[in-house]
């Protein structure tokens, strides 16, 4: 690459070398080196004794020195972005500090919040995750301290040159390296969309930074050249922090403090320095993904002189406190970003860290909760990262519900293992546990790979191999995918792609409802284009306006309005207008008002569900429509009756109060600036100006989101907001249905209603009611424990009719009962309360109904073994022409008619005459 050639390497002659192993080419000031300076071609040579001058006393003395450097050389130091990247949809989570910049930024559709710019990003990653806690270098979190120029076709910052000369006197005039321990490897840089070659830079066997010279975009696994080049460089905060302090692991040196905190409280045993150098030279060396973790312990423990066990035990100790240390800090920034564990989406990520801390504490017999573990580390974060501690109540009631969920399953996992082995020797005659099979374990039931291993072995004598790679390959699985959007309206964009863009009159006046507009296109007789339209298209959760377009030749109804590409596609019934025609529209106001009232008023609840419930709380989906609009939001339990009743009275004070509704463009890096990442709340929102819409004031805000919908003028315009049902919809989300204005009233109307109906029925005044219903509920109570003994009597006489006439037939049991409409349910409990005084029996129920006859068998497991439910139904269904099926201890079957109780027990008779008697 011969473009990587800079000026700083000719001044000072560096030397162009390959690498022997990795065959990479790299620049050095050493002749004599012979390899690239990097992991697995170089050993660390700096454990135990650090290179350069500078000896931080702190992490925070790395991340102030590089931002003070890069703002003393013009570089304007703005804020970290969040770690959830909500302003994107093809990613969940920041991976770099370019991904704040992706797309807008680096395609040019809109400016950087500065030019050029310094930041240290929070950045997390899980492609390593198996090698966290082994390898001694690898994080699923990490800061990414970065420096940024925007170099475009008419306006250059600065390049190649400028970076590597910034770089390298970062490195030896503010951190005192030498000029010869520095060497910059040759390599390309791929990510989120984007792509150039970089230098990678090595310090004593160590990746430090990366500098890449960004100017392809990737399309379909091609390079194409931009027109904007771009300096994205990472440098790793952790990584210098611990090549400045020699520690032996990365993990010593980040978290050392929490570290040993937490080993004292778990009365672990601490290894020698030296020891730990031994292993972390070595096993940083070692690819999981190349050689087994077993033989990786086999190699180490070779070269430290010790027993192969020994290391082992050490190794897992230690494994256990890296991997709480790296993973609670990932996790606790996921938390305090919004990120709720779950099945699903972003929230699966945050799952998968917090199970592999569970169960490497799990493995390692460790008892303390691990929410006090949690506790620590935020109080050991607290300094670095304030934002995150501000959210210490909700990180911690995550992890206790999360880990109250694991003991749980840990209980029912050698029943849950136990069926799928025996499905598997079902299906394939074979007793075992595939990788599939472990990831449907983890995916479905949450059970991590070790635990079922230990289960399986341990209980039921089965071996389960676990792949190293198993938690790298489960969030592989889980990256955001994003899909085609299926059209709405049967209408392909290249059937309008030469029509021009329709006007949208209703972003120019909203209470614009009747207007005239030319046809331009009449599709199928059911899809009018118009060159403008006061209809409202589907979008942002808000519902298609609904009217009529009046023509020449009569009027045809709008049902739905949708956007297919450049143009707002009005779907019709009844006659349809004429192409070239100018035609009237009608805007049904009395709905669209009521649409702004919904929209509006979902704007306000959601900031009054985050005020009562907390900042994680980010909107999961919503719908605008009338009598009722649903607002789905992330949160871990279902709200209290008393914090839906504060929500409600929050939202309703600001419907008081009428502020203002305020709508204004703004470009996105400006909205951004301004008010923050929040106001994605609804999604990503596409384009280099956003519409913002902000419910109170400019000098104090009460909600502010990037939306495309109809809002009213002021808050006092919505009349009232009524919740009328809270409900959890999936893990880690909440419903809320809500009404307003006239809606509301009539739904508060139809309450009352309720209330005096409830109020004759039961003779109670209005104000007795509640008492009335109580007293009615206690009666019911006492009358249900009436009937259950009277139930209890009357089983108790059936099974000893049952017993008088039961036979022996080939070892087994028969009996039968003959019922008239009898309770489904009384039935089951009676055949529970029989096979479980008789298990080796074959009970026979016969139930005649209005329509015909039931006939059921019940059999017990064991009698089952000999018994087979399927033959012996399809026996009874043949003696009387019914139909019916069953599973292994239960048949069910149903006749027209009422076919003789006779012709059913004979027909059980001789099948139990026909089976084996052994």
């Amino acid at each position: 690459m011969e473009e990587l050639r800079t000026r700083l390497f000719d001044r000072m002659r560096f030397y162009r070398k390959q690498c022997p192993y990795c065959k990479h080419y790299f620049w050095t000031l050493n002749k004599d080196q012979e390899s690239c300076g990097d992991q697995p071609c170089t050993p660390y040579l700096f454990i135990g004794n650090p290179p350069g001058k500078f000896r931080p006393e702190s992490i925070r003395d790395v991340r102030e020195r590089f931002l003070n450097f890069f703002e003393r050389h013009g570089h304007v130091r703005i804020k970290r972005y969040p770690v959830v990247a909500r302003w994107r949809t093809d990613v969940y989570l920041v991976g770099a500090s370019i991904y704040d910049f992706q797309p807008w930024v680096t395609e040019g559709i809109v400016p950087p919040p500065a030019n050029p710019l310094t930041l240290s990003q929070p950045s997390i990653r899980f492609t390593d995750i198996d090698k966290v806690g082994r390898s001694g270098r690898h994080l699923t979190g990490f800061e990414m301290m970065a420096h940024h120029a925007f170099n475009y076709p008419d306006k250059y910052i600065y390049w190649i040159d400028e970076t590597v000369e910034y770089a390298h006197e970062f490195f030896t005039k503010e951190l005192g390296l030498k000029d010869h321990e520095i060497t910059y490897k040759e390599n390309i840089w791929e990510g989120g969309g984007n792509a150039g070659e970089c230098l990678e830079v090595l310090v004593s066997g160590l990746e430090i930074a990366t500098l890449v010279f960004m100017h392809y975009r990737t399309v379909n696994g091609k390079y194409v050249e931009m027109p904007m080049k771009i300096v994205d460089t990472g440098y790793g905060l952790e990584r210098i922090y611990w090549l400045l302090t020699g520690k032996p692991t990365v993990y010593d040196a980040v978290f050392g403090p929490f570290i040993e905190k937490l080993r004292s409280k778990l009365g672990l045993p601490k290894p020698s320095n030296e020891m730990l150098m031994h292993m972390a030279t070595y096993f940083g060396q070692l690819d999981p993904e190349v050689t087994s973790i077993e033989k990786a312990y086999e190699y180490i423990s070779s070269k430290v002189g010790m027993d192969v066990n020994e290391v082992r035990n050490i190794l897992k100790a230690q494994e256990t406190l890296y991997i709480l240390s790296d993973h609670g800090r990932t996790l606790s920034w996921m938390m305090a970003d919004g990120v709720i564990p779950s099945n699903s989406g972003v929230g699966y990520l945050g799952r998968l860290l917090l199970r592999r801390m569970l169960r490497s504490m799990y493995v390692a017999g460790i008892e303390m909760p691990l929410t006090e573990v949690m506790d620590m580390e935020l109080e050991f974060l607290r300094d670095d990262y304030p934002e995150v501690y501000e959210e210490r109540q909700t990180i911690l009631e995550l992890v206790d519900l999360e880990e109250r969920k694991f003991k749980e399953l840990l209980r029912q996992a050698p029943g849950i293992i136990d069926r799928v082995i025996r499905d598997r020797e079902r299906r394939t005659g074979k007793r075992e546990l595939t990788v599939d099979d472990l990831i449907m374990l983890y995916d479905s039931q949450g059970l991590p790979p070790e635990v079922v291993r230990e289960v399986a072995s341990s209980r039921l004598g089965l071996s389960v191999v676990v792949p190293d790679d198993f938690y790298s390959r489960l969030a592989a699985r889980y990256q955001r995918q994003v899909g085609e959007e299926k059209p709405k309206v049967d209408v392909n964009p290249v059937e309008v792609q030469d029509l021009p863009q329709t006007r949208e009159l209703f972003y120019e006046n909203m209470r614009l409802f009747q207007f005239n507009a030319k046809v331009l296109r009449v599709i199928r007789g059911k899809y009018v284009v118009l060159d403008q339209t006061a209809f409202y298209p589907e979008g942002g959760g808000q519902v298609a306006d609904h009217g009529v377009i009046r023509h020449s030749r009569g009027e045809a109804r709008v049902i739905d309005v949708q956007r297919v590409g450049p143009v707002i596609v009005h779907v019709i019934e009844g006659e349809p207008p004429m192409e070239g025609e100018t035609v009237e529209g009608i805007v049904d106001a009395t709905r669209r008002l009521d649409l702004m009232r919904m929209h509006t008023a979902t704007h306000i609840l959601l900031q009054s569900i985050r005020r009562v419930l907390g900042r994680h709380v980010w909107q999961a989906g919503a719908e605008k429509n009338v009598p009722f609009s649903r607002l789905d939001v992330t949160h871990y339990k279902l709200p209290s009756r008393d914090e839906i009743r504060k929500i409600e009275e929050l939202a309703n004070q600001m419907v008081v109060a009428n502020y203002p509704v305020i709508i204004r463009w703004l470009g996105r890096t400006d909205a951004e600036s301004k008010f923050g990442v929040y106001i994605y709340q609804g999604g990503a929102v596409p384009g280099a100006k956003l519409r913002i819409v902000q419910v109170g004031p400019d000098d104090n805000p009460y909600d502010v989101e990037a939306c495309g919908g109809m809002h009213v003028g002021s808050t006092g315009e919505i009349g009232m907001i009524k919740i009328v049902k809270v409900e959890k919809i999936q893990e880690g989300v909440v419903r809320f249905i809500f009404t307003t204005g006239r809606h509301a009233l009539n739904y508060t109307e139809s309450l009352e209603d309720s209330i005096n109906e409830v109020s004759e029925l039961i003779g109670k005044g209005r104000e007795d009611v509640v008492k009335g219903v109580k007293e009615l509920l206690s009666d019911v109570s006492k009358m249900e424990g009436r009937i259950k003994a009277l139930t209890r009597k009357a089983i108790k006489g059936d099974i000893a009719e049952a017993m008088g006439r039961e036979t022996a037939i080939n070892g087994v049991g028969f009996t039968y009962m003959e019922y008239e409409n009898e309770d489904r349910n009384y039935i089951q409990e009676f055949a529970k309360e029989y096979l479980g005084a008789r298990p080796n029996t074959v009970l026979l129920i016969i139930n005649r109904v209005s329509n015909g006859t039931e006939y059921m068998v019940y059999l017990s497991p064991e009698t089952a073994k000999r018994v087979s439910i399927k033959e012996l139904m399809a026996r009874l269904n043949a003696s009387v022409n019914g139909k019916g099926g069953g599973s292994t201890t239960y048949g069910q079957g149903f006749a027209q008619g009422r076919p003789p109780v006779d012709t059913l027990v004979s027909t059980v008779k001789s099948f139990l005459s026909s089976i084996s008697s052994s």
